[in-house]
């Protein structure tokens, strides 16, 4: 668990209750996991999900949890601030268009044999590393590294 944000004896709130506008006890829940000094992180989340929402979910699990259960709700905030209609969902099915439009380019220039090729014929779309670069580049939260090994797993 990440060690709190305030100083032993400081008033300094976390970006939770300054946001909420309320005192921010010695046990605040929210104080571990949003410092005062990144208030949007939890302005998003509280947008998203509602702070009396947050409290709940992070009450009921255990503390070693908390940290990766504030991780994913950062995520599909921030997600969902972007994308309200379809938020991480979204970006996932983009992702997933644009691998299996470099698979099928891949099958059709011979250097993925096993995948499938419907027609034979290169697809209508040609997506140049220039073009990868710039559907990256408003995504921060996607990571890259990762996209590209599951990209040759065709």
């Amino acid at each position: 668990m990440k060690e709190s944000s305030r100083k032993q004896g400081a008033a300094s709130p976390c970006a939770a209750c300054k946001l909420l506008r309320r005192r921010c006890a010695q046990d605040c829940v929210f104080s571990p996991y949003f410092p005062a000094d990144e208030p949007q992180k939890f302005a998003n989340v509280h947008r998203v999900f509602g702070a009396s929402n947050v409290n709940k979910m992070l009450q009921e699990l255990p503390i070693h949890q908390r940290g990766d259960a504030v991780s994913s709700m950062v995520y599909e905030a921030n997600a969902r601030v972007r994308d309200p209609v379809y938020g991480c969902v979204g970006a996932i099915s983009s992702l997933q268009q644009q691998i299996d439009l470099l698979q099928g380019q891949l099958a059709y220039h011979g250097l993925c044999p096993d995948s499938p090729s419907s027609s034979g014929s290169p697809s209508s779309k040609q997506v140049s590393p220039q073009d990868n670069k710039s559907i990256f580049s408003h995504m921060d939260m996607v990571d890259e590294a990762s996209l590209g090994e599951s990209m040759w797993s065709c």
